[in-house]
Order: structure tokens, then sequence, then C-alpha cells
């Protein structure tokens, strides 16, 4: 009698991984949808200072994660370091609730972009240490779509609890405590590291030749990578086109919730997809649509002129986020990968400090449509150094 092989499943730490991402960006975004509104509206910032709030905030985030990543690598452990991540997030919440001012705002964002670095290239590195070889997209994928349904999520319940609370912002604000603290504890309890051989704990990773071991197409990732993130400057800018297109100040995080769940959809499809297509036309794909969601934020505040650019925004991060971990993954060895994803997202953490500082800039100087046409040629470019061939493809 022939037995039949079952398809391998993902394992069961992934989906907790996933739920963890999903409680804190319920969190996050309870207080990042009206953030850009709370600091105009409340606090008298401009479009200028917004941007630098931003840039310098995910910047802190994805330049913290090489010094994590690294570490992650040494010490042989991902976990810990991720509670620490995770920890640091669901602290800092208080603190937008009682800012008073720009400057409290941005060290809030800071301390808790810090706690988003620090779990950031641990996070990964553990989903690629856990799920199999050949599920390796799939696990991305889902991860991925389970924190964006907690993206969309909780400015669903920032809208509800506004239109409760007659626009009380800071009420909200210490609502998002809760999911951030549930996040931690699902983290602490409900993920098991796997145990590595212990010749992998103890490498030096910022060895020169350590750093060797990291091959041409990782590099090639990286900066694609970088240049992919000069167009897709921080979301808060589509919360302020929204709101020139006449969206009302309660409704503002609409815009998020609607590219959230278009992200969350097609996040883990397209990583399953990237199980067995070719990882450079696939991110080809993705680059042509966040083009179209520029050009389509550049031509007007229509309202389906922006729900179109807003749902491009959703699929194209749905197309590529999840594929571009998966490349860094593939690309650097099993050893390396906490370090290869800080590599990766220190040299994103400049590219996206620039690209928010830059949409800032240009909002203010000459307008709105010039920073997503801006957007949209940096789209352009990467789309260029992707179709040039490379010694060694970064995907099948």
């Amino acid at each position: 009698m022939s037995t039949v092989k079952s398809a391998p499943r993902l394992p069961r730490a992934i989906w907790m991984l996933g739920f963890v991402s999903l409680l804190m960006d319920v969190s996050s975004e309870l207080i990042h949808s009206l953030l850009p509104v709370f600091l105009v509206a409340s606090l008298g910032a401009s479009a200028l200072v917004i941007g630098l709030i931003e840039g310098a905030a995910e910047a802190t985030a994805l330049i913290v994660r090489v010094f994590s990543g690294v570490l992650s690598d040494y010490w042989g452990k991902r976990k810990p370091l991720a509670v620490l991540g995770y920890g640091l997030g669901a602290l800092s919440k208080p603190l937008f609730a009682i800012a008073a001012g720009p400057g409290m705002v941005l060290a809030a964002r800071l301390i808790d972009r810090v706690g988003k670095g620090i779990r950031g290239a641990p996070r990964d590195a553990l989903v690629a240490d856990i799920a199999p070889a050949a599920l390796r997209g799939a696990a991305f994928g889902l991860r991925q779509s389970l924190d964006t349904v907690g993206a969309f999520l909780g400015p669903l319940l920032a809208i509800g609890l506004m239109l409760l609370w007659a626009n009380d912002f800071r009420a909200v604000f210490w609502v998002a405590i809760v999911p951030g603290f549930l996040a931690v504890a699902l983290l602490l309890f409900g993920v098991s590291e796997p145990e590595r051989p212990p010749q992998a704990a103890a490498i030096n990773p910022i060895r020169r030749e350590a750093l060797r071991r990291l091959s041409r197409a990782y590099w090639r990732v990286v900066t694609i990578g970088a240049i992919f993130t000069l167009a897709r400057f921080s979301e808060a800018f589509l919360v302020l086109r929204a709101l020139d297109g006449g969206l009302p100040i309660a409704y503002s995080p609409l815009a998020l919730i609607v590219m959230n769940v278009v992200y969350a959809l097609s996040a883990y499809p397209f990583g399953k997809l990237s199980d067995g297509m070719s990882h450079t036309r696939l991110l080809a794909l993705g680059l042509a649509v966040l083009i179209a969601a520029d050009l389509a934020f550049a031509a007007g505040t229509h309202w389906s002129t922006l729900a179109t650019g807003i749902v491009l925004w959703g699929l194209h991060m749905g197309i590529t986020q999840g594929l571009l971990a998966r490349m860094v993954a593939d690309t650097a060895p099993a050893e390396l990968r906490g370090t290869a994803f800080g590599f990766f997202n220190l040299v994103s953490g400049l590219a996206m400090l620039v690209a928010s500082v830059l949409a800032g800039l240009l909002w203010e100087s000459l307008g709105a449509a010039w920073t997503f046409a801006a957007g949209a040629a940096f789209g352009t470019l990467a789309l260029v150094a992707l179709s040039r061939p490379a010694a060694s493809p970064p995907g099948r």
C-alpha cells in the first residue's frame, strides 16, 4: 500500500509571531493613523515637521536593526532581543497620550521605533530559522499578512473611538497600551526559539571574513531595496493627501485602513507565489504598481483618484515587502541572517530618512503633486536598476 505524503505545513511558531505582530500593529496604528492630524490640528505642526519626525523615527528603527541583527548572530539567540524590542514599543505608548508638543511626539516615536529596530532583524531571522526552506516565502507572507491585519484594525478602531469620544485624540492614545502589552506577553509565552548549533552561536559576524560571505547577490538586493524605499516614503503623506481631498478628520484613518486591507489580503498569496516564481519579475511587478500609485496621487484629489492610489499602494506593499525579506534570507548564510537583515534595513533606513524629508520639503515648497511625482521617478529608477543583469541573481 502506498503512503501519501502530506504537504508541509507552516510551524505554529510562525502563526504566533504573526499574531504578535498583529497585536503590536493594532497598538501602533491606533496612534499612528491619527498622529499626522493630531500634530497639525492639536500641536500646530507643519508638513515639514511631520516629514522630519516620520523620517527620523523610521530611519532610527531601521538603523538600529543592524546592531540587533549582528548581536542576534553573535549571541546565537533571537527571541530575547525581540521581546526587548516589543517591550519598548509597548512602553512608548503612554508618551503619545501626554505629549504637549512635537518634541515629545518625536521622543515617543524614537523610543517606539528603537523598539521596532531592536526586534525587526532578530524576528525576521527567527522566521527564516523556523520556516522550512520550501515554505519561506509563505512564512514571510503570512507574518506580513497578519501584521497588516493589525495595521487596518488599528485605524478602524481609531475611527470608532474618535466618533464615540468626540475627536478626543489623547483618550484614543491611552487605549493603545492594552494590545501593546498583550503582544509582549504572547511572544514571551507563545513562541519557542529553535536550538542552534554551538558553532553558529559562536560566530563573530562583524569579522571581515564573515562579512565576505555576504554575496554580490545579497548586496544587489540591498541596493535595489534602498532605491525602492526612496519611492515609498512615510504613509503619513497618504493621510494628508486624503485630507486634501476633503476627508473629515475623524475619518482620516480610512486611507490607511483601505491600504492595509489590500496589503493584508495580498501579502500571503504573493508570498506563497514567490516560492515558485522568479523573484526579479515579481519585484518588477511591485515596482510598476508603486509607480502607478504615485502617479495616481499626483494626478489630483478626486475621491476616485485617491482611492485608486491607496489601493495600488497597498497592493505594491503586499507584492514586495515579504518578497524583499525572502530575497535577503535566500542570499545570506543561515548564521549571518540577523546581520544580513540588519545591513539591509540600515541602508533602507537612511533612504527612508531622505525620502520622508524630501517629501515634506516638496510638499511645502511645490505642492503635494510634486511629492508623489518624485516618488514615481525614484520607482522608475529602481525598476531600471532591477532590469540590469546581475552576475548572481537574487531570486530564482
